[in-house]
């Protein structure tokens, strides 16, 4: 997949994966990364889908409506990746902390209803529920965060709720933050996110 790898200065943090959002690419989520974890080695990946041109990591059929089929192998691809990036890369497998935002958070998400272990804590901005009627692994003592907003007409705070109810179903430890935005990113919740990592990741 096309990527970035940046060497961090501490070895032992944890790598972050950062995954963009519709019409993004592997650069976008850097400087978000420096903010939140900045001694952290990256690695940021761009979607192998393109809609318009637009790169995305899994096609959907119209809007907020996801092409399950597609959802499912792509995930499997992505985790395929990680195994091979960090051989490549030489990290630890256990040790990454997925960064999302909008569609990329959608697939982090994916990773976590689908595999066991996949990652150690993920940072989902603007996320939706990435699938339903699927059984999810133990994701016990699994730190997540979402950033969410009240106004937001792609991710509605309806969804946000059922994905933290599917999620904490499964054991993981749910933190959402709200914003009273759309689905733009703002300073506020990146400051939030930067916080919730540093109290639940980093210390840990």
């Amino acid at each position: 997949m096309k990527h970035i790898f940046q060497q961090g200065k501490d070895e032992n943090a944890p790598v972050l994966l950062l995954l963009h959002g519709t019409g993004g690419t592997e650069r976008d989520l850097l400087p978000l990364a420096g903010r939140i974890a900045p001694d952290s080695s990256l690695l940021s990946v761009r979607g192998n889908v393109l809609e318009n041109g637009m790169p995305r990591f899994f096609r959907r059929l119209a809007e907020g409506v996801f092409d399950e089929e597609d959802l499912v192998l792509r995930t499997a691809e992505l985790n395929a990746y990680l195994e091979e990036a960090a051989v490549q890369y030489a990290f630890r497998r256990d040790n990454i902390v997925a960064i999302g935002y909008s569609n990329g958070a959608n697939i982090a998400g994916s990773l976590l209803f689908h595999y066991p272990d996949v990652l150690r804590g993920a940072i989902l901005h603007h996320p939706m529920v990435p699938i339903r009627g699927v059984e999810l692994p133990d994701l016990s003592d699994i730190p997540i965060f979402i950033g969410a907003g009240n106004n937001d007409p792609i991710s509605s705070p309806h969804e946000t709720i059922e994905l933290e109810s599917t999620l904490r179903s499964a054991g993981a430890e749910v933190s959402i933050h709200w914003e009273s935005a759309g689905h733009q990113l703002t300073q506020s919740e990146v400051d939030a996110a930067a916080a919730w990592y540093r109290n639940h990741i980093a210390g840990h």
